[in-house]
């Protein structure tokens, strides 16, 4: 059974849970980031069910960190090594069926379309929007499904969770509960890359790799529309998430 993947408006259930003031308040200074993870990943047992209470804004967002950033950048990497081979393949005239193929399985005509719909946006953007969605990785739906997106579930046969409890006269909305962390950013992926709301957004992706110009396309990904495109950029901005966009 064919199912579609839905993100819950943000207004509606909750999940843009984040603090202006958490979101830019000033943390201890970063010397080395990724040493510090390393470091961490020895000492700290952060795990994404428990989350410790009374934390700091800036252990928060180490935690946050320590999570997600290797699930990202693993999937991100992922999709852009398939990316490439295909790319390399349309312009060596190679491998023609797996071309057509893919075509097929994305319902897309073009070689450009089709590599619109494989070249993923870069880890900055998917941590921004984590991080928002999750306040931090501390949502309920983080911590009991890691749903790190709110992304809704119409199959009553897979693993998922109510958002909440059912009110008089109103339908339970569910979220899908996935295995972990890794599979909740793949899963996403997959939504932005075939999600007819997201079109305009593949399309920019594909001619540029500059982040702020690749949010502006992200109005429809909420309710709130240009304010989500702002938070978002200021989100990146301060936290300079573009760091994680440059893999060793």
């Amino acid at each position: 059974m064919k199912y579609l993947f839905l993100l819950i408006p943000v207004s509606i259930f909750g999940l843009y849970f984040f603090s202006t003031a958490e979101f830019f308040e000033e943390e201890e200074p970063e010397k080395n980031i990724k040493e510090k993870l390393m470091s961490n990943s020895q000492t700290m047992k952060y795990v994404p069910d428990e989350v410790p209470e009374n934390m700091s804004v800036a252990t928060k967002k180490e935690r946050f960190y320590h999570l997600l950033v290797p699930a990202v950048q693993k999937v991100h990497s992922e999709w852009m090594t398939r990316y490439l081979s295909v790319l390399d393949d349309m312009e060596n005239s190679k491998n023609l069926k797996k071309i057509n193929d893919l075509k097929t399985k994305h319902n897309v005509q073009s070689d450009e379309e089709l590599l619109a719909v494989l070249k993923p946006h870069p880890p900055s953007i998917v941590l921004a929007q984590a991080a928002m969605e999750s306040a931090w990785a501390t949502s309920r739906f983080f911590t009991e499904a890691n749903n790190i997106f709110g992304m809704w579930s119409v199959n009553p046969d897979e693993p998922r969770i109510a958002a909440g409890e059912a009110r008089e006269n109103e339908r339970i909305i569910w979220l899908r509960k996935f295995g972990s962390i890794e599979e909740s950013v793949r899963e996403y992926y997959k939504l932005m890359a075939r999600g007819h709301a997201y079109e305009e957004f593949r399309e920019i992706r594909l001619k540029t790799d500059d982040v702020f110009e690749i949010i502006q396309k992200l109005d429809r990904y909420s309710e709130i529309g240009d304010k989500y495109i702002q938070e978002l950029g200021s989100m990146i901005k301060f936290n300079k998430l573009t760091k994680y966009d440059i893999q060793e």
